[in-house]
């Protein structure tokens, strides 16, 4: 099985380092026979290529059995006609991996704010307020005039119908209930759209609830009782937004996994940032990239009836639980005393020794 591995910017490369070493002991532990393939992206490229993004990249994604994307710094990327491509946004868009795909749960020993929980919010990630993403020529944000900033939201159909599916075929395998969050009071045409379709698919899965909550309600009952909800779907700025709420109330962003899904293709990447100011120092916290590879594991296992990689995935997430429920096995930003490097380490030796 062959993975692509882009490292990105920040502390890109030492996160996705100790993941690769995570990934070898399931590897061996299962004999998956893992093979990775390493690429340059972001500031890195941009150094030597003037582009964030070289040419071939998503050209060889399409080719690989899965991806692993470091964080990028896109906030900090020269404009993109200057060479400082979105790499997210353009891996989402031209690969169609339109469901970014976000667990939120607490953990054993690991300190949260709020209820227990364990959901997963179904983004919808290829269109929706994002100005990189919505218009097939030019930025769907612009100035008529210097005081006069518009910017267009687009929703369709297809792109509802096909997350709305995602999160009902999920919830069955789940606890059965979806969340449709909107805002459709005042939205009325967009999210209306939105609605529809969720309320389509819903009728193909009777044995699913359907929940409809309103977008500023949604934001209060997290806070108030996570623990009710099981799968919650949106469009793309909501659940931004929620996963990262939902993600710090379970006990930290930085135990956040995330892939970013299409039909044939997924990409496994952090739901933070690069961090600039710790990188090179190893402080970072792997723990969301780590658990994001394994969740790739799991989409593949799933496409591919493919139980070895199941079982790996299931053994990343075992060894997380357990570093994360003491505290002397935690990185820095959690408590813990453990440098990335070590981390890492302290994983594997966890993987081998349930072999």
């Amino acid at each position: 099985m062959k993975l692509l591995v882009l490292p990105g910017d920040g502390i890109g490369p030492e996160i996705t380092e100790a993941t690769v070493a995570v990934l070898d002991a399931v590897s061996d532990r299962f004999g998956l026979g893992i093979a990775y393939e390493f690429r340059d992206i972001g500031f890195k490229t941009y150094e030597t290529h003037g582009t964030t993004m070289p040419d071939g990249i998503l050209a060889r994604a399409r080719e690989v059995d899965g991806v692993i994307l470091g964080p990028i710094s896109h906030l900090d990327y020269p404009p993109r006609d200057k060479g400082g491509v979105n790499i997210s946004a353009e891996f989402r868009v031209k690969l169609d991996l339109y469901a970014n795909i976000r667990p939120a749960r607490t953990r054993a020993g690991v300190p949260h704010r709020g209820t227990a929980m364990d959901l997963v919010i179904m983004r919808e990630a290829t269109e929706g307020m994002y100005a990189d993403r919505n218009m097939f020529n030019g930025p769907g944000e612009f100035m008529p005039t210097e005081d006069i900033a518009l910017s267009i939201r687009k929703v369709t159909a297809r792109a509802c119908e096909r997350i709305a599916r995602a999160s009902f075929a999920l919830a069955r395998r789940r606890r059965r209930k979806v969340t449709a969050v909107h805002k459709a009071n005042v939205l009325v045409v967009t999210d209306g759209l939105f609605l529809r379709e969720v309320r389509k698919v819903a009728a193909e899965y009777p044995d699913v609830a359907l929940d409809e909550v309103l977008m500023d309600a949604m934001a209060a009952h997290l806070v108030r009782d996570a623990s009710r909800y099981d799968v919650i779907c949106s469009t793309n700025f909501y659940a931004d937004i929620l996963s990262d709420l939902a993600s710090e109330l379970s006990g930290s962003l930085g135990l956040a996994g995330s892939i970013n899904a299409g039909d044939d293709l997924a990409a496994a990447q952090a739901q933070h940032g690069s961090a600039p100011d710790i990188a090179g120092q190893g402080k970072a916290n792997p723990t969301s990239l780590i658990l994001s590879a394994a969740m790739l594991l799991a989409w593949i296992a799933e496409k591919r009836a493919r139980p070895d990689l199941a079982e790996a995935a299931q053994a990343i997430e075992g060894a997380v639980d357990t570093a994360l429920s003491k505290p002397e096995t935690r990185t820095a930003d959690l408590g813990g005393a453990l440098a990335t490097a070590a981390y890492a380490g302290h994983l594997c030796d966890l993987i081998r020794q349930h072999a």
